[in-house]
C-alpha cells in the first residue's frame, strides 16, 4: 500500500512465467502491437504514436521534453510537488527557458495561471496526480482553453499516478503529450513508461533530440506511414508481456469500474484516517483516491519510535508499506498508496486496523 510499486494483478505474475520470445519474433511484434492498442484504450486516445517507453516514468517524462523542446524555447511548468520540480529540471537540461507557476505543496495548481504565465510558450506542462502530495491538478481544461484562444502551445501531462485510477481523457482533453508508469494504478511492476503523442506534437518533433535512446523520429515515421518498422533497441520482452497482461486485466474490469473501485477505497480510507484522528494533507476537493496524504500524528507515536520506525513496524508486523514525505515534508507527512490490484476494501480495513493498533 505504499506510493511506489503495488502488488501486481495475478495475470501479470503469470505473464512473467511465459517462455521468452526474441524481440524481433513476429509473435512478439504482434503482442507489442496489441499492447499499444490496449494503451490507446486506457489513455482514451486514437494517437498512433502510443507505446511503452523502455524505462520507468521519468524516462517517459524525458522523452516528452527532449523530443519537442529546443534550446531557447519557453516552457511553462506547474510546480506544486516533487514531480513538477523534476519537469523543470528536465526541461532546463533540454535548453528551455523555464517559467514556473507555483502553488503550495498540498494545494492544486491554478489552470488559468498556467495559461497566463507567458504569451507564447512552446509547451505547457503539469502533473495530473502529484505523487509527492496526493493532489489532483485540474488539467482537463488546459488543452480546450488553449484551442479556444487559438494558441500554439503544446500541452504535456504527467499521468504516472492517475492512469487507470482516475479519469484520463487524452483526446477529450486535447492533450498533446502524456506519459505514465506501470507500477501505480496499472498494477504492473516498474520498468516501462506508457507514452502517447498526438499529431500536433508529431508535427513539432525536434529533428535531432538531445537523446539518441529517446528519439521518437524513427517511430513517428513508421506510425505516420512515412517509413517501415525499424529496429531501434532490444525491447524488454518480459515487461511487455506483463504490461499486456495488466492492461488486459484492467480493460476486462472496465475503466469506469476501476475508477469507481479506486474512488470507493480512497473515500473509505480517508474517512477511516479522520476517524482515527489523522489530519489529511491534500486540499479538500483535490485529494487523490489512489494516494492519500496525512500529517504524521507525532503526539501519538509509540514510545521509542519515530515516524520511520512506525512505518517499519507496519511493514515487519503486518506486511504493509506506506511512504514517507518528500522534500520539506519528509518526516512530517505519510503517503498511503491504494492503487491497481491493491485497491481493495479488505486492504483498506487491514491498514486502518493496523494503524489503530500501533497508535493505541
Amino acid at each position: 500500500m505504499g506510493p511506489g510499486p503495488c502488488n501486481p494483478y495475478p495475470e501479470v505474475a503469470a505473464a512473467f512465467a511465459r517462455p521468452l520470445l526474441g524481440h524481433l519474433d513476429p509473435e512478439f511484434i504482434a503482442l507489442l502491437d496489441e499492447t499499444n492498442e490496449r494503451l490507446r484504450q486506457v489513455f482514451r486516445t486514437a494517437n498512433p504514436l502510443t507505446f511503452p517507453v523502455s524505462g520507468t516514468g521519468s524516462a517517459g517524462m524525458e522523452a516528452a521534453f527532449v523530443n519537442v523542446v529546443e534550446p531557447g524555447d519557453v516552457v511553462v511548468v506547474g510546480v506544486n510537488g516533487v514531480f513538477g520540480e523534476r519537469m523543470c529540471d528536465v526541461a532546463g537540461r533540454a535548453g528551455a527557458e523555464v517559467v514556473r507557476v507555483e502553488a503550495p505543496w498540498g494545494e492544486p495548481l491554478d489552470p488559468q495561471a498556467l495559461l497566463d504565465a507567458h504569451r507564447a510558450p512552446r509547451l505547457i506542462a503539469a502533473v495530473h496526480a502529484e505523487t509527492s502530495t496526493g493532489v489532483r491538478n485540474d488539467v482537463a481544461c488546459l488543452g480546450q482553453m488553449l484551442r479556444h484562444q487559438d494558441a500554439e502551445a503544446l500541452v504535456l501531462v504527467d499521468c504516472v499516478t492517475s492512469l487507470g485510477g482516475i479519469p484520463v481523457e487524452i483526446d477529450g482533453w486535447q492533450v498533446d503529450l502524456a506519459y505514465s508508469g506501470t507500477q501505480k494504478c496499472l498494477g504492473v511492476p516498474p520498468g516501462l513508461a506508457p507514452f502517447t503523442a498526438g499529431p500536433r506534437a508529431i508535427d513539432r518533433l525536434v529533428e535531432r533530440p538531445r537523446s539518441w535512446y529517446l528519439d521518437l523520429n524513427m517511430l513517428a515515421r513508421y506510425v505516420t506511414g512515412e517509413g517501415a518498422r525499424v529496429y531501434h533497441h532490444t525491447a524488454p520482452i518480459s515487461m511487455i508481456f506483463a504490461l499486456h497482461a495488466g492492461l488486459g486485466a484492467l480493460l476486462d474490469e472496465g475503466l469506469e469500474a476501476s475508477w469507481a473501485r479506486h474512488r470507493q477505497c480512497g473515500e473509505v480510507l480517508q474517512a477511516g484516517l479522520v476517524a482515527l484522528g489523522f489530519e489529511l494533507f491534500a486540499a479538500e476537493g483535490h485529494r487523490l483516491p489512489e494516494l492519500t496524504t496525512a500529517w504524521v500524528p507525532t503526539d501519538r507515536l509509540p514510545s521509542g519510535l519515530d515516524e520511520a520506525g512506525v512505518r517499519r513496524l507496519l511493514l515487519d508486523r503486518y506486511g504493509i508499506e506506506i511512504g514517507g514525505g518528500l522534500g520539506e515534508f519528509a518526516g512530517k507527512v505519510w503517503r498511503i498508496g491504494c492503487m491497481g490490484h491493491t485497491a481493495r476494501l479488505a486492504n483498506v480495513a487491514l491498514l486502518l486496523g493496523a494503524l489503530g493498533e500501533v497508535l493505541s
